[in-house]
């Protein structure tokens, strides 16, 4: 959730962030309105419940008939602080309500516009020239024993698959390297539960515009994770973390799960948009001043991972209309596809400053010893989907796959992937 502070003292810069998303600003009113309201029947609660404290006490020393009186004027004041407190319940969650329909006020330099209106920060690499017609991943892998998707749809259904050998092979390496740099460069790797509660799903802002997106098990009332982003937020919810040393950062592995509802057409060949996948993830908390500092870093570690499967790259700022509900800012990383003859999306590190962490109460403490609202930003380290962009950047005309030479010590020394006969 956003600041209420922020929201009082400067609500035009929450209008002007609804505005970017392409969202309702009037939602913003509703609730300055709402919040009004709320602290005005605090207020009137709190002040009945003390007259009627202070008239209890008066009737303890009234004897008689004054005391018959008193009595029955003490039924009418309980009367209204029941009212009153029905009213502050009422408000409460009205504002509740309202302020968590208000998504993550967008950063002042991230793009305006929508899906396609995201700036190009830098390219990294040259696609490489070739002199055939590049195939695409679903042919390469298939040659080479590492995908079986007509199985994966008789198991489970269109859009699942099996990694075969190599194909299961690489995604294992891939997914240790990511490890290993996570662990070199301080993370703590964790193995994340795949199902979650819905407050720990809703507080990482995942329910609100994405919900169709998710997977929901209605009889056991738990969500499957579509990133262990959502049970690595939840890992610290209602606690006060000691940030004195800097950043806590954590790296989930885990097996992750989307609907991918209103894609059909879209990517649906292969593996690149597909219902389940495996990913790394990264995951930090901090102060929030340190948190546009440590977005930085994120993104630099996804790029130190790029740069180890060879593959040309570029970085984009995510447009305010394309941001998810927590993000403030989001930087993605799109590799050269040379079967689509387009870039596109490996990576994504967000900066959710304190929105998820206001909703799941996650706190620090700061140089006073008051605790403060913690901010909290994820990153990608690698996923199923990179094995695409490996696969068809490294291809050779005779169908066989360079492998990329800090992979070769996951795959057993191998330097080249040849087709089966």
């Amino acid at each position: 959730m956003i600041d209420l502070k922020t929201l009082r003292e400067d609500p035009e810069a929450v209008r002007a962030s609804q505005r970017a998303r392409g969202e309702d600003e009037q939602l913003v009113d509703q609730l300055l309105s709402a919040d009004e309201r709320r602290r005005g029947s605090v207020s009137r609660a709190d002040t009945l419940r003390a007259e009627q404290k202070a008239f209890g006490r008066q009737v303890g020393k009234a004897k008689g008939e004054e005391r018959e009186a008193l009595l029955a004027k003490g039924k009418e004041m309980a009367a209204e602080v029941k009212a009153a407190e029905a009213e502050q319940a009422e408000a409460e969650e009205t504002v509740t309500r309202l302020h968590r329909a208000i998504p993550n006020l967008v950063h002042p330099a991230a793009p305006a516009g929508g899906e396609d209106d995201y700036a190009v920060l830098k390219h990294v690499g040259e696609p490489k020239p070739v002199d055939f017609e590049p195939a695409d991943h679903l042919d390469l892998l298939t040659k080479l024993g590492g995908v079986d998707m007509e199985r994966g749809a008789k198991v489970s259904g269109s859009r699942f698959y099996f990694l075969t050998g190599i194909g299961a092979q690489l995604q294992l390496a891939l997914l240790n390297m990511a490890v290993q740099q996570a662990v070199a460069n301080g993370f703590q790797v964790m193995i994340t539960p795949s199902l979650v509660r819905p407050e720990i799903m809703d507080g990482t802002g995942f329910l609100g515009a994405h919900s169709s997106e998710v997977y929901r098990l209605a009889e056991d009332d738990l969500y499957l994770v579509g990133t262990s982003e959502v049970p690595l937020a939840g890992y610290h919810a209602d606690e006060i973390l000691d940030l004195s040393a800097g950043p806590r950062r954590y790296a989930g592995w885990s097996s992750c799960y989307r609907r991918e509802a209103g894609s059909y057409g879209k990517d649906t060949r292969g593996i690149i948009r597909v219902h389940q996948f495996d990913k790394v993830e990264m995951f930090t908390y901090c102060k929030p001043e340190d948190a546009e500092a440590e977005h930085g870093r994120l993104l630099a570690w996804e790029e130190e991972m790029l740069a180890k499967i060879e593959v040309p790259y570029r970085v984009i700022d995510t447009a305010a209309g394309d941001l998810g509900t927590s993000a403030s800012r989001k930087f993605d990383c799109e590799a050269w596809f040379p079967s689509q003859q387009a870039y596109r999306e490996l990576t994504s590190t967000s900066n959710c400053t304190t929105f998820q962490a206001r909703r799941l109460n996650v706190r620090y403490r700061d140089e006073n010893g008051k605790p403060r609202t913690a901010a909290t930003l994820n990153g990608t380290l690698a996923t199923t989907r990179w094995i695409v962009a490996i696969v068809e950047n490294h291809q050779q005309a005779d169908g066989s796959v360079v492998v990329p030479e800090a992979l070769r010590p996951g795959l057993g020394g191998v330097e080249v992937l040849e087709p089966k006969a």
